[in-house]
């Protein structure tokens, strides 16, 4: 086995040959404790040239996808090139700049020190001056949410600025296609890695964001990426908690018609007694079907450990 540590940057990309060169400057080429450091520009279909211009600049390696993906199928296309070039430590941060990469040496210190197997950098997003008012409260709450859910301590969820280790690079699946900041670190808390946040800097935006493209469109992604992911690693809670739900209304309204029948007034409250049995069946259903969820969860964490096996079997760096 290898002794070394080789550290790559990926750098999801789509249409970033303006914003580019000023985010490869900034990045380091040697860093205390890491050996040998790579830079990674992962092309998401861009038809502004970014490929050329990243490879002007010197980038060790650009992988392109012939369309669109999205940051989400960006950021995973990197982290799959990143365990095949043999990386034991990646970094993902933004194209725009966004994030001061001196600060990586502070991102990787947790990894290196055997802390954790995931950073994420926390941007202190309540006092992001070049945050709205309502962007910085919808960060803050939905890293609240992320973090409940996942139950961690993390409080700037949405980052990209972020480090792992090889081994949570291989343990890490990426099912949406909106972005990939929740739904890892709910998948990371449910999988028992180790996760540290650092604080760090950021640079003045050059751009608007391009994933937030307004509030509805934030809040209804985001809500449904964390609800997905958590039911995915939680199906027993979640399913069982809206199935007695239903069945304590269905009970309710049970009890009120059971009071006007003895008081001899059921006639006229039928109604009472349909949406009761509508209530207690579909409860009695979501409870299965969270059964049923929970099963497929079970079976789907058996495939996630076979997937691993063999990535760790065809990336073996023993064989390099």
């Amino acid at each position: 086995m290898k002794d070394t540590k080789k550290l790559i940057i990926q750098i999801p990309c789509y249409n970033e040959a303006e914003t580019l060169p000023d985010t490869i400057k900034d990045l380091p080429r040697s860093l205390p404790g890491i050996d040998t450091i790579e830079y990674l520009i992962i092309d998401d279909g861009s038809q502004d040239g970014t490929a050329e211009v990243a490879r002007e600049l010197g980038v060790d390696h650009v992988v392109r996808l012939g369309k669109n993906h999205g940051l989400a199928g960006a950021f995973k296309a990197g982290l799959d090139a990143c365990i095949r070039l043999g990386a034991d430590i990646i970094i993902n941060t933004d194209a725009d700049n966004q994030y001061v990469a001196a600060d990586i040496p502070k991102l990787i210190e947790p990894i290196l020190s055997g802390k954790a197997g995931l950073v994420i950098g926390d941007r202190r997003v309540a006092t992001v001056e070049t945050f709205s008012p309502v962007k910085r409260r919808l960060q803050t709450f939905g890293s609240f949410v992320v973090s409940k859910a996942s139950g961690l301590e993390i409080p700037d969820a949405t980052s990209g600025f972020r480090a792992m280790t090889r081994e949570t690079a291989m343990r890490t699946n990426v099912l949406s296609n909106y972005s990939y900041t929740l739904e890892t670190l709910i998948q990371a808390g449910n999988r028992n890695i180790s996760v540290a946040s650092v604080t760090v800097r950021t640079n003045p935006p050059k751009r608007p964001s391009r994933l937030m493209v307004g509030i509805w469109d934030y809040l209804t992604h985001s809500t449904i990426t964390i609800i997905r992911a958590y039911a995915m690693y939680r199906a027993i809670r979640v399913f069982f908690g809206i199935g007695f739900f239903l069945l304590v209304i269905g009970g309710i309204l049970a009890a009120r018609y059971l009071v006007f029948f003895i008081q001899g007034q059921g006639a006229g409250h039928v109604q009472s007694v349909i949406v009761s049995a509508i209530l207690i069946i579909v409860g009695f259903q979501t409870m299965l079907n969270g059964l049923l969820a929970d099963l497929i969860a079970s079976n789907r964490k058996m495939l996630e450990e076979i997937m691993l096996r063999m990535r760790e079997i065809k990336f073996d760096k023993s064989t390099d």
